[in-house]
């Protein structure tokens, strides 16, 4: 079993398994948002996470993600300390289903 991470500010971080993953979809120029299962047991929402990519790299970063799921942990962005799976990463923001 493999984990995402993410950590956008200090005090928020988020950790999913690889199977809670349903899609990664191209937002907006720059943005791409990964959907997963609910954190709370909600079968009406889910949970989010959007990244702040480089423009124009969408299709370059969901490889890269996809890529690196076949490690343990996939550190995909630590806005804390500046590091992201790729350089085209830019930003996260984290969004729990309530």
């Amino acid at each position: 079993m493999g984990f995402f991470v993410f950590i956008d500010a200090a005090d928020d971080a988020a950790v999913y398994p690889y199977e809670r993953l349903i899609s990664i979809t191209c937002a907006s120029n720059a943005t791409l948002k990964m959907n997963f299962e609910s954190s709370v047991g909600k079968s009406d929402g889910g949970d989010s996470v959007t990244l702040t990519i480089t423009a124009d790299t969408e299709a370059k970063v969901m490889n890269s993600i996809i890529e690196n799921m076949n490690s343990n942990i996939c550190l995909v962005a630590d806005d804390v300390n500046s590091n992201y799976l790729v350089p085209d990463i830019t930003a996260c923001a984290i969004t729990i289903d309530t």
